[in-house]
């Protein structure tokens, strides 16, 4: 289906929702997940731009994808993805006994999600009655067809941003380093010990 995009309306929906992540990844394995995530949820592929610069720190590479859904003539959904890898460089991790290569460094990864609508288009609106709608939808009483696709674009965006959380989080459990409570709760007591001895 293609969408006739003649003077789009855009809502945004969700603003600028982080997930930040330090330590060892595998990036084919991060867009993998990503692209897979997308997908099962229906969204077409779409790169809007790709940076990097390497330096004595590693590698820094940014990466903006747009993937959208188009759900009626009039109304699509997209998912603007920002992806800032800094740091990155090659690493190697003993995990269960075997040797594996990883690459290291900062992730940070921003979601940003629109709700775009052509009803200017579809109704052929008259600048009044426009308008009245957009006003109407916004501020007053949202139409339940509109709801349901910001509900939709939110699901998306959080199925998405799980997918990775939960990529990301394994590394850790592979390379053996997963944060403990036994270790948070040892650090919390040394810190409350210090400040109780005015260290």
């Amino acid at each position: 289906m293609t969408m006739q995009i003649v003077s789009l309306e855009k809502n945004l929906i969700i603003n600028n929702r982080e997930l930040r992540y330090k330590g060892v990844f595998r990036v084919e394995e991060l867009f993998s997940t990503i692209n897979k995530a997308l997908q099962e949820k229906g969204y077409e592929k779409n790169e809007k731009k790709t940076e990097e610069v390497v330096s004595e720190e590693g590698k820094k590479t940014h990466i903006e994808l747009r993937p959208y859904k188009v759900k009626t003539e009039y109304v699509m959904l997209m998912i603007k993805i920002k992806i800032t890898l800094d740091a990155v460089t090659e690493t190697v991790e003993t995990v269960h006994g075997v040797k594996q290569k990883f690459q290291s460094g900062d992730v940070l990864v921003v979601f940003d999600a629109w709700l775009m609508t052509d009803y200017e288009n579809r109704w052929t609106m008259k600048p009044l009655v426009y308008f009245l709608k957009s006003f109407i939808n916004k501020y007053l009483y949202t139409f339940p067809l509109e709801a349901g696709f910001a509900g939709e674009l939110t699901g998306d965006t959080a199925h998405v941003y799980a997918a990775i959380k939960k990529l990301l989080q394994s590394y850790k459990y592979q390379a053996g380093k997963a944060v403990r409570e036994e270790d948070v709760r040892k650090e919390m007591e040394r810190e409350v010990e210090k400040e109780r001895l005015g260290e």
